[in-house]
């Protein structure tokens, strides 16, 4: 485990790593509930060994994902993911007045107008 603030993953970070890593945090946080595999099983649906292929081989599907987090009472760690960038002041001065209202829907090109002598 790192201390907080430490970087876990970096871009040099295979994506086999990075999935193994958290199949690690997600059986951790079903040992610290002090569950079974079977039992995360029947409180997720998810089966025991769709489980054991995320806990062991970081396989598995975003569904299966959230619904073991959302069994394990940790649903909270995925705000992390959804937080939004701060605009700058100045950014938000040059949008100022230029926001759109419409689409303005897809333009025809010239050959497209034109009726073929066919």
């Amino acid at each position: 485990m790192t201390g907080k603030g430490d970087i876990l993953f970096s871009y040099s970070s295979s994506d086999e790593v990075i999935l193994q890593h958290l199949g690690m945090q997600l059986k951790q946080m079903r040992l610290n509930r002090n569950l079974t595999q079977g039992e995360l099983s029947r409180l997720s649906g998810i089966s025991r060994s769709a489980i054991s292929d995320l806990e062991n081989k970081g396989s598995g599907s975003m569904n299966s994902f959230v619904r073991i987090l959302r069994a394990l009472e940790k649903l909270e760690i995925l705000n992390h993911f959804i937080s939004e960038a701060p605009v700058s002041p100045i950014q938000i001065a040059k949008l100022k007045g230029k926001t759109r209202k419409r689409a303005s829907g897809v333009s025809k090109r010239k050959s497209d107008r034109e009726e073929s002598e066919w």
